[in-house]
């Protein structure tokens, strides 16, 4: 009998309750408000030991006056952020957008791990971020932190850390919204309304974007059949924060997403959907703690059209997932001088995909196929920071029992004849990982630090069970997959002598053992296989100055990668879609009381379509603008442009079968904030 997964509805009115119960207003036994007692909505606050490994801290003036309006355009202000494509979430594939940093991404899945308010991002059963679903103006700032990590969830962190936090109704106001519409007739737009219950305060909002998008094929190549890249996607999350006596704070959120998308062709048509409920309790006493739980419900649909025929000849019907987790993570009282983190976390991710391939000929079903598994991860972590003067040392320890089981494949002809049937056994074991760093204030605002560490990743339930095709190329799964492992170190300079001026530099050294890529095994036919390692080296720099109104932020990131195996054909290669070369620069002025003009530079170096180097993606540099200009009370209007130069951006190449990304796009409307 084969393992059956089943996604239901019931995550969302969960999370409403869960957010309405964190509302209720706080009283003393007198019936009197404690109007002493201050919410955060955060987590506990940042170890001494952060500043070790090499971070940046995106602020939310840059996370809402980007050109595109999302969030992975704010992140790639970061050096060494990378998706697997250049394309963002109204153009690619769902399934496509993985996080990752400092080039070490074999495939599509996050090798990054994503956390919205400590809560883990990435889908249950492929790994990619739902990027559609993240507002970047529902937040408050996002830190970036490459490197492995060993602390809550570290498992999913082989590359780095993406913390995105909430914004408080402190941040956000009473309400606010905003309407765009670009010169394709696509439309953006968001609302939230806020507002303190009792000693906490509850946060709803919403956004809806739509449009019919540009055409991905360049014009010599479109059929009949080619289409625009059109989108439509919206999402609501409500989030509720009150406390709990004088040191504890409940916080819940609950989030509802719905994204389509088509591609290229007439009738390849994606979904993903996903209904998301959390509740976090966070003391911040003499023993202070986070303690978390979250269930997810995601579900993805994608149909596949062939580029010879134009008619589908792959239906993805349905991939319900389920991922389930939590953590407690404590701090116990051990002096001035040391800070000691315990805890432990869980993540469980199940689910299966039913697909149906179809004749190209006729149209007539083929074969109905049907996969899955569930992975767990049961991890437990240490990790102590002692400061000495100048000098603070950090040192970590995680340990995590993994299990790959109940996985399977079966494949039945028209007539409901078996043609596979098979059952993998299962797998478990353990696996440690560690890190540990040092930073020495050297004085003048030269700050010094270095770090090493270990990290894991599991292979997804997607990488394991189920094959996939971008016509003619079919990439197969592989159930024996082995855990990624990576070693890595740097060291680097912090320098900030005023508040006017600061620069940052990286230099790293990272390896992935069994990193698993997309390995070509003919013209057609590509396999996820553990190859010897991916190696990354490099360098990365970051600068910010202000001169009054005027701030100017860049970075620049170099990285040498090579995939290693010995004696095949892509031994010594870049790994696919990794470029050496990736910088950005925003320069932005303030006016008057709120307004803003934003002007961003991006660029990314030449990269490879393949693991055997044999389509190549030219280097691309994009100039993007912001202005905000107040025009009554509590409105702006708001002007954006995105490619301003128009550049052709190339983001896929298979033997010539070309996808392009954002063309010159125009935005304008109205902003409100109350």
């Amino acid at each position: 009998m084969k393992p059956r997964f089943r996604t239901s509805l019931y995550l969302f009115p969960a999370g409403l309750a869960l957010t309405a119960s964190a509302a209720i207003a706080q009283e003393s036994e007198g019936g009197e408000e404690e109007a002493t007692i201050v919410v955060t909505g955060s987590g506990l606050p940042d170890a001494p030991s952060t500043p070790a490994y090499a971070s940046q801290e995106i602020t939310r003036e840059e996370l809402v006056s980007t050109a595109s309006g999302r969030i992975e355009d704010a992140l790639s202000s970061v050096a060494g952020f990378q998706q697997f494509r250049r394309s963002d979430s109204r153009s690619s594939n769902p399934s496509a957008q993985g996080a990752t940093l400092r080039s070490l991404g074999g495939n599509a899945t996050s090798r990054a791990l994503v956390l919205l308010d400590g809560v883990p991002m990435a889908d249950p059963f492929f790994g990619f971020i739902p990027f559609a679903a993240i507002a970047p103006e529902r937040l408050s700032s996002v830190r970036v932190t490459r490197g492995g990590g060993s602390g809550p969830f570290g498992a999913g962190a082989l590359a780095g850390t993406i913390e995105l936090e909430s914004a408080g109704a402190g941040t956000l106001g009473d309400f606010g919204g905003h309407l765009y519409a670009n010169d394709r007739g696509g439309t953006e737009s968001a609302a939230h309304l806020s507002g303190n219950l009792g000693a906490g305060f509850a946060v709803v909002s919403g956004r809806w974007d739509r449009g019919k998008g540009f055409f991905t094929t360049p014009a010599a190549d479109r059929v009949d059949a080619s289409a625009r890249a059109a989108y439509d996607s919206w999402s609501v999350q409500a989030r509720g924060v009150a406390p709990l006596g004088d040191t504890m704070e409940l916080q819940a959120r609950a989030l509802i997403y719905d994204d389509r998308r088509t591609l290229r062709f007439d009738g390849a048509d994606s979904s993903s959907t996903g209904q998301d409920a959390s509740v976090r309790l966070v003391g911040r006493g003499d023993w202070a703690f986070d303690a978390l739980a979250y269930v997810q419900a995601r579900n993805f649909t994608n149909v596949v059209v062939s580029s010879t025929r134009f008619v589908p000849v792959l239906d993805q019907r349905k991939t319900p997932s389920t991922g389930l987790g939590g953590k407690i993570e404590i701090r116990p009282p051990v002096g001035d001088t040391s800070v000691l983190r315990l805890g432990t976390d869980y993540r469980r991710s199940e689910g299966e995909l039913y697909e149906t391939a179809l004749s190209g000929f006729t149209g007539a079903v083929r074969e109905r196929r049907n996969a899955g598994g569930t992975n767990t991860d049961l991890g437990f972590f240490a990790e102590n920071d002692v400061l000495l003067g100048r000098l603070v040392l950090t040192a970590g320890v995680r340990l995590d029992r993994y299990t790959i089981r109940e996985g399977f494949f079966t494949a039945l002809d028209t007539s409901g004849a078996v043609i596979a049937d098979s059952s993998f056994a299962n797998r478990s074991g353990w696996e440690e990982s560690f890190r540990g760093g040092a930073t020495f204030d050297a004085g003048g605002g030269l700050k010094l630090r270095a770090a090493a560490y270990t990290g894991l990743r599991l292979p997804t339930l997607n990488e394991l069970y189920r094959p996939f095709v971008v016509f003619p190329v079919t990439t197969n799964a592989n159930p024996a997959l082995a855990n990624e492992k990576l070693k890595g170190f740097e060291a680097g300079i912090d320098f900030a002598p005023g508040d006017d001026f600061e620069f940052s530099l990286t230099a790293f050294d990272n390896r992935v053992k069994d990193a698993i890529a997309n390995v070509t095994l003919d013209p057609v036919t590509r396999q996820r296989q553990n190859i010897e390692e991916i190696h990354a080296q490099g360098i990365e720099a970051r600068a910010a100055f202000s001169l009054g109104p005027l701030q100017v932020v860049g970075s620049l990131a170099y990285t040498d990668a090579e995939a290693r195996e010995a004696g095949a054909a892509f031994d010594g290669n870049r790994p696919s879609q990794t470029p050496a070369w990736v910088g950005g620069a925003m320069a932005s002025y303030r006016f008057l009381e709120s307004g803003l003009i934003a002007v961003t530079l991006r660029h990314i170096g030449k990269q490879f379509e393949d693991d055997l180097e044999s389509d190549v993606l030219p280097s691309v540099t994009t100039l993007g603008a912001y202005a905000e200009m107040p025009v009554a009370d509590r409105f702006s209007l708001v002007l954006r442009g995105e490619n301003l130069t128009d550049e052709e951006i190339i983001t896929r190449n298979q033997g010539g079968s070309i996808d392009l990304g954002t063309p010159r796009t125009i935005w304008f409307g109205l902003k409100i904030e109350g």
